[in-house]
Order: structure tokens, then sequence, then C-alpha cells
């Protein structure tokens, strides 16, 4: 498959830098290393209306939330957005998807509320699952001191936060979490037994390599067992009957970009309403480097259209 030229530029400028990978040192290195990284890739942070934290409690302690107002956005009864960031359950903060973030707000005239849920290794699963799970339920019995409307909340999530946006989904269909109104999943990771076709095809040389996405899964799960529980691994799920619609982004220079596929098959299996949208030269990460990928900025803006699509048909089945 050939590289997208704006996805080769970013691995050139990696490989430039000289980083090292990151299971060659300490997570606390590794965490450095991405702080240090990431603003360069990101693009413009576009000004929302408003934009406040604030600590809620949940299960573990205390969690921060980032939550933005986009322009645009009503004051009151508007649509929000729950969005999890990736960066394999170890690294990312409430600044390195701030981007992301913010054009989601502008776009989709909504709130966008962002956990800085507990990192692996010092919180192993499911503990920033839970985390995020509290934020779902703080927006839900809050939504009216919020400003949003309960019944069009959503959840989101690239990467690792793919993965806990899809498990929100399960869990919201089982009557576990509030119900939402779509998800949206960014080349998830669904899957982590690692063993699909795609960790041969893109396993070194695209980015994020196997050997990292090894690590980052083996800093999260607390024995091998959890691999296998699909609260980590939600393609194992029995069922995906009933779930949210779903939008999902695939990478195909990406080693997550097989597992992402058959989650998009199983959920077309189950009858759940999906968009797929695949940009097949682009490596796993490009929706977070908008300074040199204007494909980015395309995949938000698919994202939230396909979220205002999806509300639109409830609402025409509501009538």
């Amino acid at each position: 498959m050939t590289l997208d030229p704006d996805a080769l530029r970013v691995l050139e400028i990696g490989r430039a830098a000289g980083g090292k990978p990151f299971e060659t040192g300490s997570v606390a290195t590794a965490r450095a290393a991405y702080n240090a990284s990431f603003p360069e890739l990101q693009g413009e942070h576009e000004p929302v209306a408003t934009t406040f934290e604030q600590q809620i409690d949940g299960p573990n302690g205390p969690v921060t939330l980032r939550i933005h107002r986009g322009v645009g956005a009503p004051q009151c009864g508007a649509p929000a957005l729950l969005y999890l960031h990736g960066g394999g359950w170890v690294i990312g903060n409430l600044d390195s998807h701030d981007e992301i973030c913010r054009l989601m707000a502008n776009l989709g005239n909504a709130f966008i509320v962002c956990p800085d849920y507990r990192l692996a290794p010092e919180h192993k699963f499911p503990a920033g699952l839970e985390d995020c799970l509290a934020t779902l339920r703080f927006m839900a019995e809050h939504a009216a001191d919020l400003g949003i409307d309960i019944r069009r909340i959503g959840v989101a999530g690239d990467s690792a936060g793919g993965n806990l946006a899809a498990v929100l989904a399960l869990l919201a269909r089982d009557g576990l979490a509030p119900s939402l109104a779509a998800q949206i999943l960014i080349y998830p990771n669904t899957d982590a037994r690692q063993t699909s076709d795609s960790y041969r095809r893109f396993g070194d040389g695209f980015g994020l390599t196997a050997t990292t996405m090894a690590w980052f899964r083996d800093h999260y799960v607390r024995t091998p067992d959890d691999v296998l529980d699909w609260r980590v691994s939600p393609l194992l799920v029995p069922d995906l009957a009933g779930v949210a619609p779903a939008f999902v982004a695939l990478a195909g220079c990406d080693i997550l970009a097989d597992e992402g596929a058959a989650y998009v098959a199983r959920l077309q299996a189950a009858g759940v309403p999906v968009i797929l949208r695949q940009w097949p030269g682009q490596i796993h990460g490009f929706v977070s480097m908008g300074r040199y990928v204007p494909a980015a900025r395309q995949a938000v803006a698919e994202a939230v259209a396909a979220w205002r699509h999806f509300e639109k048909v409830a609402d025409d089945q509501a009538d």
C-alpha cells in the first residue's frame, strides 16, 4: 500500500528527530518524549466560545474534565460528546488531543467533554475505563446544569480512546451506562490479542509499531486473562446488537487497520447503523497531525457530520 505523501513527511520528521521507541525506556521517559513531540504535529487550536475545567468524583478519586463549548453552540439543550484521548492507555493528557476537541466543538456547535482519565501502569484496567464511565454518568446526571441535551450525548475516541468509547457504547447498550446517540471510533483498538495480519504488514516503519503496541497493552492489563475480557477487547463481545450508531475512521497503513475493519463487519452484521471512512495511505494517529496532514481536519469534519446524521435519523424515527 502506498503511503500518502503527508504521512510520509510525518514519518521522516520523526526519524530526523531521532527519538527512541517508548518500549526502550521507562514510562516516565515515554510520557516526557510524547509531551515534547505532540505540539509539533498538532494543527491550529481553534478558539471556542468557552473553556473551563472542573473536577468530579470518580470511583478511584477525583477526575479532571476539560469542557469546550463550541462557537455557535447554544448555552442550553446543546449536543455533547464525551471525547476520550488516545495514547495506549499509558500516555496522553488533556492537551494532547485538545486540537481535535476544539474542532469538534466548533463543527458540531456542541459541548465536548474530555476527562483526564487515569493511566497505566500506575492505574491498570479497569481504572481508566471507570473514570470514563464516571464522566459519562456526570454528563447525564448534570445535563441541565451543563447546558446539554441528555438525548444528544455521544462518545468518541481515538486509538486506546476509541477502545474505551466502544466499551462505553456496549455498557450503555446493556443499561450499565447512560444511553448514547452515537459512537465515533477513530482507528480504535478492538482486539488486544494483537494477532491480525495488519500487525505483520505494518508492524514496523509506519509510526506505531507492533512492539510499542504490545508494550502499551502489557502495561494496561493486570494479567494475560484480561486480554480476553471484552472490556479490553470489544471485538470479543458475544453480541454487538443494539449499540449506538457508529462512525468509524480507519487508516490504511496502521497495525490496527484489520481489527478496526473486523469490528465494523461485526457491527454491520448485528444490524447497527455504521458509517465507515477509510484513508488508505494514512498512518495511525493521523487525526492528531493536523499541522502536516490536511486529512486530519477532513476526518473530524466527517465524524461530526455522521454524528449529526445519526441524530437526524433518530429524530425522524421519533416523529
